[in-house]
């Protein structure tokens, strides 16, 4: 870092902290020097914005850079470019920035000044990196096609990372692409956001505890909500708070066990691609409450129907989120939450006769228990079915 001294005080340069740069042009009715423009941008906005933006303050700690002025007469007019480098957050730059645009004199002239933009100097030096990257892939290494994809990958993971914004009123952990999405991933904390970006999500926002934000729930009304949570109790916390104030459409679970924040790119695809649209789960908008113990299982008797069975069973997982695999006497062969029905039929080699589950029949369960074998589906009610085999009976909560 390099310092000068303008004006009796020590003046910072720009460096390596410098997180923006201001542009902004000058016009004077008269004939001014730089002096006249750096004197009447310390002398207007003293006081204007209190002792945490004052710009003397700001310059001896560092926060803002050496500023500078370019500036020629012509036609008794002057004309002009400021620059100020600043290391301050973005709300308080564009602050700065729009305080210079009330200069109105400088020196005996009128003058005005207006903001061009304001440069992110850290996404430059990104652009710069990649630009670089890619010379240095096409000089130094022996095979270019196949090495570059793998650097340009890392460098591009890098930027990922960086992108991380503030949303919202609650200063919420987000991607940059919120706002322009027609959908969002709303998870738990600022590490899970971290991870998405790094694999290319950027559509993801994060709750910050189990008190849902305002921002949350007025994003809910707008955009289509898949909310993507932890493997564990704590996620289990978070999804009942947000089916009571947000409107969610999907929810995506992490392998039991596992937080989002250490998923790998193939395991947070799959948590998506394997997400459950909200009408599955029974309890919209209320708490379940948790069995403390496990219901007693009523075995069926010679004299009771099929259907008087599949109640019991049915009332024993309304509710409760769970679905419940029978065999063929009817006697209980496995229960699982509702959200790895699909997994388990598909990824064990289980013949049966019934299903009965706290969720939606749909087409592809339909079909999936078709294929193992199963007589009876039962669920709340019937989703968006085109057809159903004649080898499988779908039974309602209400037909029972």
């Amino acid at each position: 870092m390099s310092s000068e001294l303008e004006g009796g005080m020590i003046t910072m340069k720009a460096n390596d902290t410098t997180k923006y740069l201001i542009h902004a042009e000058i016009i004077a009715d008269g004939v001014v020097e730089r002096p006249d423009v750096v004197g009447a941008i310390f002398g207007q906005t003293e006081g204007l914005l209190g002792g945490d933006l004052d710009l003397r303050e700001l310059q001896k700690t560092g926060r803002i850079g050496r500023i500078e002025v370019k500036i020629e007469s012509k036609g008794g007019k002057s004309f002009g470019e400021i620059r100020v480098p600043s290391s301050l957050d973005k709300v308080e730059t564009a602050i700065l920035a729009a305080a210079l645009e009330t200069i109105e004199r400088v020196g005996p002239c009128s003058a005005k000044i207006r903001v061009i933009k304001i440069e992110d100097v850290r996404a430059s030096k990104r652009r710069r990196i990649v630009d670089r990257a890619m010379n240095i892939l096409r000089e130094y290494f022996e095979e270019p096609e196949i090495e570059s994809e793998r650097i340009v990958e890392i460098v591009r993971q890098a930027i990922r990372a960086d992108e991380i914004t503030e949303y919202g009123e609650e200063k919420l952990p987000a991607g940059p692409a919120v706002d322009e999405s027609d959908a969002i991933i709303v998870v738990e904390g600022r590490a899970d956001v971290l991870n998405l970006l790094k694999h290319g999500i950027k559509n993801v926002i994060a709750v910050e505890g189990t008190n849902i934000p305002k921002t949350i729930v007025e994003l809910s009304k707008k955009k289509t909500v898949t909310a993507f949570l932890d493997g564990d109790r704590g996620g289990d916390l978070i999804l009942k708070e947000l089916l009571q104030v947000a409107d969610v459409d999907y929810v995506a679970r992490a392998p039991e066990g596992k937080e989002v924040e250490d998923l790998t790119q193939k395991e947070i695809l799959k948590s998506l691609r394997n997400k459950v649209p909200i009408e599955q789960l029974h309890v919209l908008k209320r708490e379940t409450k948790e069995a403390k113990e496990k219901p007693e299982i009523k075995e069926p008797k010679e004299k009771e129907s099929i259907s008087e069975v599949l109640k019991v069973h049915k009332d024993s997982v309304e509710g409760k989120l769970t679905a419940r695999v029978l065999d063929r006497n009817l006697n209980l062969v496995k229960e699982v939450p509702v959200r790895d029905l699909v997994k388990i039929l598909k990824t064990n080699n289980m013949k049966g006769a019934a299903i009965v589950f706290d969720g939606v029949i749909t087409q592809r369960l339909i079909d999936l228990a078709a294929k193992k074998e199963f007589d009876y589906i039962v669920g709340v009610r019937l989703g968006s079915v085109v057809k159903v085999p004649t080898s499988v009976r779908v039974i309602t909560f209400d037909q029972l």
